[in-house]
């Protein structure tokens, strides 16, 4: 596997020196590009583009990605891990992830599940897999959410 020096290695202690918000997501992003998920994206949508890029697609996406395991719930979330560039290295704007978002159509679909699931099974095989021999528990977190509607299109 190639390694990212780009992005600077952070050194975690309970001193309360040096603190920073977010750096647990600096793993996630490590790991989508030591699975292949970043390469293989960007291979899924390199003939979207029609010269090089900035940010490649697969970076971009698993941005995304993190940004929402980080809490996000709009594409916007994408701008946290940009406010902290110094530990996360070049992150793409908000414009540039819609336009990443954009590309993936029905024709690139496949492609990119394909990608999805080739990381899965790398990360797996290398034991970040769930224990199938146990029950696995999912806990999903909601809001109940009260709409109110004025009655057009009731027929009232």
């Amino acid at each position: 596997m190639k390694r990212n020096r780009s992005i600077r290695r952070l050194k975690v202690s309970a001193d309360g020196e040096g603190v920073v918000s977010h750096a647990g997501v600096g793993m996630l992003r490590e790991l989508a590009q030591d699975s292949g998920l970043v390469g293989a994206l960007n291979a899924a949508l390199a003939d979207t583009y029609r010269g090089p890029w900035r940010h490649g697609p697969g970076r971009v996406l698993t941005d995304l990605a993190v940004a929402i395991a980080d809490g996000a719930e709009a594409v916007t979330g994408i701008e946290v891990l940009g406010d902290r560039q110094d530990v996360f290295g070049p992150v793409a704007s908000m414009p540039t992830a819609w336009r990443a978002l954009d590309r993936v159509d029905a024709e690139h679909l496949p492609a990119v599940r394909a990608a999805r699931a080739a990381a899965r099974e790398k990360a797996w095989a290398a034991g970040a897999g769930p224990d199938l021999s146990q029950e696995l528990a999912i806990d999903f977190d909601a809001t109940i959410t009260i709409a109110h509607s004025t009655g057009m299109g009731t027929g009232s």
